[in-house]
């Protein structure tokens, strides 16, 4: 399924080639009256990768400016499982088995877990799918194959998601109020490494807020083109739809659009053939 990214900004179309309006924001876009220039998209572009700090101790002081560079950084949804219970051995956090006991407002000790039994080194644990390494993936080989592969792939999209915002109401997870930084944890972290407008004021430091789930797992969107055959047309865009570039890539692909997508990708709306028709719609 073709792919086309913008040359110059981050803005990406799911379609053989690239939608034709005008809103490219990058540098010399006035020079290009906003045209975009298409080449062919990366992965990244479409599930936008957010990291975050890994922390050893998720209620431990926070991270300071110091030891920004030393903190390894890993994806920001891997982080959230691995302070939910998933043992990753490059990955190393500390467990309590018993609740902290509080000894003032920001001080606390841990609990004497003695007398409980040694964990089972040999006790089941979830299974962790391997990753498939790029050399050893291979396109569909027929349309059936197509359609199954994209059911599958909007299936894990949606149980990511829904598992994601789950862990989100156990597990806290701060985003900065003018980047995109994310923090996995009860606080954010201290390194003043915020880009954002005016950050000299803040001295580069975030402004640390509850973040909610798109903030973790960014839902890319882009334009639905209703016929796959058929390029969208720039005076009929009041009349498309827009979707998640996971979505848009499975349902081109043959798979069902989940109800819950169906207002925003404006599948009701009729599409006028031509200027002349749209400009008689009411």
């Amino acid at each position: 399924m073709p792919v086309n990214a913008c040359k110059w900004c981050s803005e990406i179309h799911v379609g053989p080639i690239g939608h034709p309006f005008k809103s490219c924001r990058g540098p010399r876009a006035s020079i290009r009256k906003g045209a975009h220039e298409w080449g062919e998209a990366v992965l990244e572009d479409i599930l936008v990768p957010v990291e975050s700090y890994h922390l050893y101790d998720r209620l431990g002081k926070r991270i300071p400016h110091e030891e920004r560079f030393s903190v390894p950084r890993i994806p920001a949804v891997v982080e959230l499982c691995i302070q939910a219970g998933v043992d990753l051995p490059e990955y190393p956090t500390k467990r309590r088995r018993k609740p902290i006991i509080r000894i003032g407002k920001k001080e606390f000790v841990n609990a004497d877990e003695s007398e409980l039994p040694d964990p089972d080194p040999e006790a089941p644990k979830p299974e962790i799918l391997a990753e498939i390494l790029d050399s050893e993936i291979v396109p569909p080989s027929s349309k059936e194959d197509t359609a199954l592969l994209a059911e599958e792939t909007l299936q894990a999209w949606e149980e990511m998601r829904e598992g994601a915002k789950r862990l989100m109401k156990m597990y806290p997870v701060r985003a900065c109020g003018y980047c995109p930084e994310v923090h996995v944890g009860p606080t954010g972290h201290k390194a003043q490494n915020c880009g954002a407008h005016k950050h000299q004021q803040r001295n580069g430091q975030h402004g640390w807020q509850a973040a909610v789930l798109d903030d973790l797992i960014p839902p890319k969107y882009v334009w639905h083109v209703p016929d796959v055959n058929k390029p969208l047309e720039r005076e009929l865009r009041n009349f498309y739809g827009q979707a998640p570039a996971v979505v848009e890539l499975c349902a081109q692909a043959g798979a069902s659009v989940p109800e819950h997508y169906k207002p925003t990708m404006r599948l009701d709306v009729g599409i006028p053939t031509d200027v002349r028709e749209a400009e008689m719609v009411v």
